[in-house]
């Protein structure tokens, strides 16, 4: 049984099939119950459907109404998501900068239902597709890709919230896939990012590390764009009160008022464990300073592209103090860069039972962190991140040791060479 673990062995092609197709029968249950008990856009315990997006529909529609600044006025954001959906005990704050009041303010012009449905629709299928450009290097057929990838416990913790983690991971992903051959489009990617800024703050430095000038450029000029854009169509005032409310935004997160349980950072780690506010900043800030050295190490080595993404991917995950469940749809790229470099290069001790722990961890992270304060999905990150630098070291030294490309000459070309040297050595 532990050779099995070892090896992975025991990830049969039937049981690669069969546990995707389970998890995707029971979600699909689930949210057909979810459906049938709801009743105009509520469910049975009095939520909007879709929890989370309740918060992107309130923002819109005070920016569709002309009133983009009372997103980040928390009593009247309240009343206005009560004039929306009810009055609740459950509140769906807005926490983003206003580049995002755009977007959200489109969407709310919309029913919400159909909001909500084109929402998901839309970035789920750009998650998708960068999903399956990420493993194309290992030619896996399309179907059983498509269905792991749906499968995934973190898409349809994103999709019963409502959340904006398929943008996220398309995004953050997609930069990472274009960034060779079209730069300056992945820099465009990375500059849409700024919509979720946490997510970017190992970002700048793995691309300085890389010396990728033309996406930095890109990336500025997106970002600068977005805030003129943003500056004119909504004015001044959304970004005097976003600024202005940063110390009480920190404030909940400090506090928990999302919970801690489905916060999969160093800090709530902490805070879960009964640690105070401090202690855990200070850890999060010691995890933060080792993410980036190792980072900047990885991208500045000759490691294969694929482990550098899925490196940055992971570690992005782990280096704000603010990342849900939700958001681990981020690493669905990641398992699929470090997918096909595994099956391209061969697998190592553990590593094939180590990526379907980590496939499976978001399933478990939240109930398990709940029940028995174990920080389940920040463990499952953090190993997973450091199986992936330790292979990119390894990639990255065995490349160093190796000879010249120029002095290196294909296994066959070598053996004619020695064949024609002993026929000569045969003439009189």
């Amino acid at each position: 049984m532990f050779d099995q673990i070892r090896t992975g062995g025991w990830l049969t092609r039937e049981r690669l099939s069969a546990y995707p197709i389970i998890l995707l029968l029971l979600f699909a249950a689930a949210a057909l119950g979810l459906a049938l008990t709801s009743r105009a856009g509520m469910d049975a315990f009095g939520r909007p459907l879709g929890t989370d997006f309740s918060g992107i529909f309130t923002a819109g529609w005070e920016t569709a109404r002309g009133l983009p600044a009372r997103a980040y006025d928390i009593a009247a954001f309240r009343a206005d998501q009560a004039r929306l959906f009810g009055p609740s005990k459950d509140f769906y704050v807005w926490l983003y900068p206003p580049y995002f009041l755009l977007l959200a303010g489109l969407l709310a012009r919309l029913p919400y239902c159909a909001a909500l449905a084109l929402w998901q629709a839309t970035t789920l299928a750009a998650y998708l597709v960068v999903v399956f450009a990420a493993l194309r290097p290992a030619k896996l057929a399309l179907t059983p890709a498509i269905l792991a990838a749906l499968a995934f416990p973190a898409v349809s913790i994103n999709l019963a919230h409502g959340q904006n983690g398929f943008l996220t991971a398309a995004l953050l992903g997609g930069g990472l896939i274009l960034l060779k051959e079209r730069p300056a489009l992945a820099g465009i990617c990375f500059g849409l990012l700024a919509y979720k800024p946490q997510f970017g703050l190992l970002l700048l430095p793995a691309l300085l590390a890389g010396g990728h000038w033309r996406a930095i450029a890109a990336a500025g000029m997106a970002f600068a764009l977005m805030t003129f854009g943003s500056l004119a169509a909504l004015g001044l005032a959304p970004w005097a009160e976003f600024f202005a409310h940063l110390n009480s935004t920190r404030a909940l997160v400090a506090e928990g008022a999302a919970g801690f349980a489905k916060n999969l950072s160093p800090f709530a780690a902490v805070r879960l464990l009964g640690g105070g506010a401090d202690l855990a900043y200070a850890v999060q800030g010691v995890v933060c300073a080792a993410l980036l050295l190792a980072i900047l190490i990885v991208w500045r080595s000759r490691a294969d592209a694929r482990l550098k993404a899925a490196a940055l991917l992971a570690a992005s995950l782990v280096a704000t103090p603010q990342v849900f469940d939700y958001d681990c749809v981020v690493l669905g790229p990641a398992l699929a860069f470090a997918l096909s470099y595994g099956l391209e290069e061969g697998f190592g001790s553990f590593e094939k039972t180590g990526l379907a722990l980590v496939w499976a961890a978001p399933l478990l992270a939240r109930p398990l962190a709940s029940a028995a304060c174990l920080p389940v999905g920040l463990l499952a990150n953090l190993l997973f991140l450091m199986g992936i630098v330790r292979r990119a070291w390894q990639a990255s030294r065995h490349a160093e040791a190796a000879p010249p490309a120029a002095a290196q000459a294909p296994r066959g070309a070598r053996r004619e060479v020695r064949t024609g040297i002993a026929r000569l050595s045969r003439i009189p």
